[in-house]
């Protein structure tokens, strides 16, 4: 695949390198197109050197080639990363005063931009409408990570990490449709501790990829996403605001909160059904004799909530409304054994639209960059997801939840 990197001129230019490395490591060509801004961060020598082509920022080089128009019109990819307040604003509004946004314009293939900038730039009016007018013509505009930006400022504006800046390029090479822009998405992912003492937990073994490759997924695909992430080691996903939590009633106050304007909540982390009783204000030490028994409480059941609470609200109205959100829910369920029959039984209880369902257990699903699964749908439905990346998986659920929306 041609991909077309272009890079802006902003501190983050630097992390442009590692995002070309992992394209011409994956065996991908990639012609480097810095606006003249950014050649004054990193200097055309690197690029051409990690790109394997020469690098310029004006359409009067090598003009026998017309570079202006030939560089987009065979791309099948263009990324632009970091996309400034200035690029990502000469984008929407069409203008062409270099090589890079003459590339935007002639380019016919999908479009990603990674913005980075300072938070007060990203908020402003102006870059909200542009990025909103580069997002109904088609473009995969990421919303920028939260954390250091120049200098000791915080807050939302850093370039997301470039790995997940690939992750998400490549599900758009892949062809994945646009079918969730517009739309808002929560995801659970992860595995919730319920402490025992300062030190001590009940928990399982869920790494969170799953619900991490949801998250991305449906960024790929345009929605707006929110990931709830309980104890989770891994980099937030590009494109989508992450809200970490602890224990299960620190992840229901999340979901709960995040889902009231929400089109579909995705509860793919594993949940503890029980807690301690009594959680101890200091480490139990070990005494003679036997220890003191654990006592356990039920955890509430966030899934079968959120059924709960749609249901209430379409009933209030008096008739099964599509206008009621969540409009789609999602659960998901980790079985040792009789998986689709104890798949069927849940579904019916939760009060959900798809569950998914998968077989857990040593070197299965938990931790493991691949999984299988069956997607049983409300009405009787099975879908069946072969062995194969969690990717994969993350598609074939975002297919049935776009099918599904109004």
């Amino acid at each position: 695949m041609k991909v077309v990197l272009g890079v802006s001129g902003g501190i983050a230019a630097y992390k442009a390198c590692e995002l070309l490395r992992l394209f011409t490591e994956s065996g991908h060509e990639v012609r480097v197109v810095p606006t003249r801004e950014a050649l004054k961060f990193v200097g055309a020598p690197t690029w051409a050197a990690l790109s394997g082509h020469p690098v310029s920022a004006e359409v009067w080089d090598d003009v026998h080639e017309v570079p202006h128009v030939r560089i987009g019109q065979r791309a099948d990819l263009v990324v632009v990363a970091p996309a400034t307040a200035d690029v990502l604003a000469r984008a929407a509004h069409g203008l062409a005063g270099d090589l890079l946004t003459n590339t935007l314009l002639t380019a016919r293939c999908p479009v990603v931009f990674a913005p980075a900038m300072h938070t007060e730039m990203w908020q402003h009016p102006a870059t909200v409408a542009n990025v909103a007018t580069l997002r109904e013509r088609g473009s995969v505009v990421i919303d920028p990570a939260v954390g250091r930006l120049t200098g000791a400022d915080t807050g939302p504006g850093r370039l997301p990490d470039p790995a997940e800046i690939f992750q998400v390029c490549l599900r758009v090479l892949r062809g994945r449709p646009r079918d969730l822009a517009g739309r808002r998405v929560v995801v659970s992912a992860g595995g919730t501790r319920e402490a025992i003492d300062p030190v001590r937990y009940i928990g399982n073994r869920s790494s969170g990829l799953q619900g991490y490759a949801l998250a991305r997924t449906a960024a790929a695909r345009g929605a707006e996403v929110t990931l709830v992430a309980a104890n989770v080691n891994l980099p937030d996903p590009a494109g989508a605001k992450v809200v970490r939590v602890e224990s299960t009633a620190e992840l229901r106050e999340a979901v709960l909160a995040a889902c009231g304007d929400a089109d579909v909540v995705v509860m793919a982390a594993a949940v503890a059904d029980f807690r301690p009783e009594t959680r101890h204000d200091a480490k139990i030490k070990k005494t003679d004799g036997e220890p003191e028994a654990i006592r356990l409480a039920k955890n509430p059941d966030i899934l079968a909530e959120l059924g709960e609470r749609r249901r209430s609200a379409r009933a209030d109205r008096g008739v099964e409304s599509p206008g009621v959100r969540p409009e789609v829910i999602v659960g998901f369920a980790a079985e040792t054994h009789d998986v689709i029959a104890n798949g069927q039984a849940k579904l019916a209880r939760k009060g959900c639209d798809l569950l998914v369902v998968n077989q857990v257990g040593e070197g299965l699903a938990f931790g493991t960059p691949d999984n299988a699964a069956t997607v049983l749908v409300a009405g009787g439905e099975a879908v069946e997801v072969p062995f194969g990346p969690k990717e994969d998986l993350a598609a074939a659920v975002w297919d049935l939840v776009a099918a599904r929306l109004s």
